[in-house]
């Protein structure tokens, strides 16, 4: 097809190129809110507990518009609603610096930030929709490799500055450039064209219109349908689940005990979170390899493995760069492993059942984060980082082995994801939306 001509290198692709640009000052603006939000709560309220309620609630809202954030993904213009979430949320992060100049209320910071959460959620969710209509079907993994590489490098540099501005400024200013950031990306996406996606009809010609009279519940099914009927999705979303639950809470874990239990100050806590994601940067680069050569269940098995070791590990030590490096450890793991997921996902999903079946995952396999970042914090609080570490590394380590009893240690690699088994999920999938429809 004339419209796939371009992306024999990804280079190439305009759409590609500008979008890369575009989420690479995004996730910079993304890495100072990640920094200086906890950081704001901690000097407003000094309690961990009161850190880990703030990223329980931004996953409580993140949970809720997953429900529905895959339906409008799949309705609407996905260019328009990327644009739309940067918006959002660069007037609400937008509020905070604007408020703390006359009164520091912390109300405002638990209802921004979980509104921000959702927001960002609907746009997680179209942005994986919109990848594989930028580039070719056998460019996926690859784009998402240089996509997370990107991302990596704009992180390893937020964190440390997010710190420094925090340092100098406060943790509100770091906030503010977060605000900026996404009115910028908002304006890049005017740039982005992208290739139309292909509404599908039934045998008796009924378009997406009957879907929609089927109601949010029914097509938030149609993609959970996908997802159970997949031999490899089905089991993924299960550990997933287990596995954000134990993490949700890791950050609040680490800057607490870089700040509370070792003595360190803001900055030092930045330079150890882009420490950390040099090991993103490094996953980007090895991803595409390791399913090449070894296929997607050996990977995701391995990564997620050393994920959890390094979690065991990190409440064993005081020393900073030590525990710069095993963050970068448990990040190098968790993008592996994120990457594959992701494609996976892409690769073996309908165009029009994307945007449904992306929220159907993610809003399961997040529903235990909210419990899980409070119950880690609220147990680092009582027990100390140590314990709580290693049972949660322990925790990790099991949900990775328990991988190799399920259909993911079986997945084919990249070339030979369209097996029988995902054409049958694919018809369960289709045969699930009709359901949807004629409810």
């Amino acid at each position: 097809m004339t419209d796939r001509a371009p992306a024999a290198s990804l280079w190439g692709n305009r759409n590609y190129r500008v979008f890369l640009v575009i989420q690479t000052l995004s996730a910079l603006g993304d890495s100072f809110s990640f920094v200086a939000i906890p950081l704001l709560v901690l000097h407003s309220t000094g309690s961990v507990v009161q850190m880990g309620l703030v990223t329980g609630l931004t996953g409580v809202a993140s949970i809720v518009t997953g429900l529905f954030a895959g339906v409008i993904a799949d309705r609407f213009d996905r260019r328009r609603l990327l644009m739309l979430s940067d918006v959002a949320r660069c007037l609400l992060y937008a509020l905070i610096p604007l408020v703390w100049l006359f009164a520091n209320p912390m109300w405002l910071i638990y209802t921004v930030v979980p509104l921000t959460g959702g927001f960002a959620m609907l746009f997680q969710v179209t942005y994986v929709t919109v990848v594989p209509a930028i580039v070719a079907p056998d460019q996926i993994i690859k784009a998402n490799a240089h996509l997370y590489g990107t991302y990596a490098v704009a992180t390893v540099g937020g964190p440390t500055l997010a710190g420094l501005v925090a340092a100098a400024f406060g943790p509100v200013a770091a906030i503010g450039i977060d605000a900026a950031t996404f009115a910028m990306s908002a304006a890049g996406l005017l740039l982005v064209t992208l290739r139309p996606t292909p509404r599908p009809t039934d045998e008796k010609g009924a378009d997406e219109k009957g879907a929609e009279r089927g109601g949010v519940r029914g097509e938030f099914l149609a993609g959970f349908r996908f997802l159970w009927a997949h031999p490899v999705l089905r089991p993924l979303t299960v550990l997933l689940s287990l596995f954000i639950f134990l993490t949700h809470g890791m950050t609040d874990v680490i800057i607490f005990r870089i700040k509370e239990d070792l003595g360190h100050g803001d900055g030092t806590v930045g330079y150890v979170l882009s420490a950390g994601t040099v090991g993103t940067f490094v996953a980007s680069f090895l991803v595409a390899r390791l399913r090449k050569g070894i296929g997607f269940g050996p990977s995701w098995i391995g990564a997620v493995t050393l994920g959890g070791i390094a979690v065991g590990c990190l409440g064993l030590t005081e020393s900073v760069p030590v525990i710069g490096a095993l963050s970068a450890t448990m990040l190098l793991a968790t993008g592996v492993a994120g990457i594959c997921s992701m494609s996976l996902r892409q690769e073996v999903t309908p165009g029009h059942l994307l945007g449904r079946v992306t929220a159907a995952f993610w809003t399961t396999h997040y529903s235990l984060g909210p419990l899980g970042a409070a119950a880690v914090t609220a147990s680092a609080a009582g027990f100390g980082v140590a314990r709580v570490c290693l049972a949660v590394g322990v925790g990790v380590v099991c949900v990775a082995l328990s991988g190799t009893l399920t259909g993911i240690v079986r997945a084919e690699a990249p070339d030979a994801s369209r097996t029988p088994a995902a054409d049958e999920a694919g018809e369960a999938g289709e045969a699930a939306e009709s359901a949807a429809e004629t409810a």
